[in-house]
């Protein structure tokens, strides 16, 4: 009997969104500042302007992306790199 083990994998998640200051120079209002956390101890903060809700899909899809792109790095097949090719006899008498 195989005993399988659930590995649970660190997925991105929005942590807050809220609404913020303007960017120094910036002439447009209604900012959000959002903060995305991987696995607890990495964070991705940005701003963004827009209503709330529409900030909170933009940011909702770019989740969405950064999750779709750390799953796929787990399916990848180990390449091993093939052997050098050694020459033979014919191919050394083909040089010349």
């Amino acid at each position: 009997m195989t005993e399988e083990t659930s590995e649970v994998r660190p997925s991105y998640e929005i942590v807050s969104v809220q609404r913020a200051e303007p960017p120094p120079g910036s002439e447009c209002s209604n900012w959000h500042r959002y903060v995305i956390a991987f696995g607890g101890s990495n964070n991705i903060q940005g701003c963004r302007q827009g209503n709330l809700s529409a900030v909170t899909g933009a940011v909702e899809e770019i989740v969405a992306q950064l999750n779709g792109r750390h799953k796929g790095k787990y399916g990848r097949v180990h390449l091993v790199p093939t052997p050098k090719k050694v020459p033979t006899r014919d191919d050394t008498l083909a040089k010349k």
